[in-house]
């Protein structure tokens, strides 16, 4: 199954790049919705081989998902994997500068089940997708105020 989204943001690529790279932020953000994030490795980043646990509450029950770090091209491009209880999901984000101060990024996950209960997950999911892909969009719109935001508040 997968979902894909664009947005652009006004803002030069290496500041989306910044914003899209800020782990620390995201583990934040995280603990602040319930989440326990323990980073695994001591690599200064952003770099390949970075990795987290993270355990969470979904649909009533206790999930502990890994997350991985697979490849870093700077600035346009991440690729990570996450693999939870017969999950597998792949994320790619895409940056292109469209300007010097105008930048596209893409997102597209991807997930496999592995096991039957994760295929029926996905099945619901599945009927879900435009509620999904609509919720998506609106956090990349977010994620994209917030970056512009920023932008302008450190270049003034």
């Amino acid at each position: 199954m997968q979902f894909s989204a664009k947005q652009d943001i006004d803002a030069p690529i290496e500041a989306v790049f910044a914003a899209v790279t800020d782990f620390d932020g995201f583990s934040t953000q995280a603990l602040r919705r319930g989440a326990e994030v323990q980073r695994l490795d001591e690599l200064m980043g952003p770099c390949a081989g970075m990795a987290w646990q993270v355990g969470f509450d979904f649909r009533g029950k206790r999930r502990d998902m890994r997350i991985e770090l697979l490849e870093v091209i700077q600035p346009s491009e991440l690729k990570v994997r996450s693999a939870t209880s017969g999950l597998d999901g792949h994320l790619m984000l895409e940056l292109v500068a469209l300007s010097r101060q105008r930048t596209r990024l893409g997102v597209e996950v991807e997930l496999a089940p592995k096991t039957l209960s994760a295929r029926l997950l996905v099945q619901s999911l599945k009927l879900a997708r435009g509620s999904l892909s609509k919720r998506l969009r609106k956090r990349l719109e977010g994620f994209a105020r917030a970056t512009e935001e920023t932008h302008r508040h450190t270049s003034a």
